[in-house]
């Protein structure tokens, strides 16, 4: 395993780290989480990702559990959790002082530990003031209930404005930021947010690195039973995926993409997420599984990497065509 130090910290995280959205509580119960976490942490995960929202806190109920079974020291890991979605309640959504405070404390609880080392503003809450949000964080650091904090799904505009106000106050600002990144979602990471990697050395913790499974190839035929895609629950996914003219594309690349993948003698999931550890702004990459055999599939991606030469992300790119455009230099 490769360890990467999480943007301008001292912090530094598994390349490969092991997430629990989706899976745990719907697809995957405590023992096979405990089976799939254990596999992810032999191979050198210490990385381990969860948010309140997850099955409305049963995917950290789960974890917390596997976490006291396995009996791994906490020094450890690195735990994380996200705090937006924590109920119905008028306060229980959105990231005032209120709800981060009390949303950390039940997520500290479910997980069965007194800190947390990274929580996240798990999307920008417009009804709340950044400087609000970024007064309640540092409080959460001070209390010691989480040591780093940072944002997902936040623009560049909104990590600037909280970064420089907590500078100005003297609080800690945001290190990190949790993008969907991926072989067809690249904008943000690539483009928008390239300024703040050296402004203020923000790190990133990608998620959806195999686009909600598109990547691994597996419905290139179909929808396979038992699959993501295959849950009532996510027929909005399936729908985006493949029944619109933009999915049916997508599919098509990964379809031009699979002999890649076999000239390599590597699986799609390697191929996408070796694409994904190739940049080097990305600090780890979350991956997920509802079986073992996909963890270890996944986690042998460290093994192959170097497969994955100039040449081959060159035949990639003109596969994808999709690669952002950079800003104009309009001195030459």
């Amino acid at each position: 395993m490769e360890y990467r130090f999480l943007g301008n910290s001292g912090l530094k995280v598994s390349a490969l780290s092991f997430g629990s959205w989706v899976t745990f509580g719907e697809q995957v119960d405590t023992d096979l989480a405990y089976e799939s976490m254990k596999t992810a942490y032999d191979a050198g995960v210490n990385f381990f990702d969860n948010a309140e929202a997850y099955e409305s806190g049963q995917s950290e109920i789960i974890m917390g559990k596997v976490i006291k079974k396995a009996g791994w020291k906490r020094s450890d890991l690195v735990l994380s959790t996200k705090i937006f979605w924590g109920g119905e309640g008028p306060n229980d959504q959105g990231l005032s002082f209120k709800h981060i405070k009390e949303g950390t404390e039940a997520a500290l609880q479910r997980l069965q530990t007194e800190y947390v080392d990274l929580i996240f503003c798990h999307r920008p809450d417009l009804h709340t003031p950044i400087e609000e949000t970024v007064w309640a964080m540092n409080q959460m650091i001070s209390e010691g209930k989480a040591l780093y904090w940072g944002t997902s799904e936040w623009s560049a505009e909104q990590i600037r404005k909280a970064y420089e106000f907590a500078r100005r106050e003297h609080l800690r600002p945001p290190l990190m930021e949790q993008p969907e990144y991926n072989m067809f979602k690249r904008e943000k990471v690539e483009a928008e947010f390239a300024p703040l990697y050296e402004d203020i050395g923000l790190g990133t913790t990608i998620w959806s690195p195999l686009a909600s499974g598109l990547l691994t190839g597996k419905y290139n035929e179909g929808i396979p039973e038992g699959s993501r895609l295959d849950l009532e629950k996510y027929s909005w996914l399936r729908k985006k995926l493949l029944e619109t003219e933009r999915g049916r594309q997508k599919l098509e690349k990964v379809k031009q993409l699979a002999p890649v993948a076999q000239d390599l003698g590597i699986s799609m999931p390697q191929l996408a997420l070796a694409w994904c550890l190739k940049n080097p702004n990305v600090s780890t990459v979350i991956t997920g599984a509802s079986k073992v055999s996909q963890v270890e599939q996944n986690m042998k991606t460290m093994d192959v990497i170097d497969k994955v030469d100039d040449e081959v992300m060159e035949t990639i790119e003109s596969i994808l065509d999709n690669k952002p455009k950079a800003q104009p230099d309009f001195r030459n």
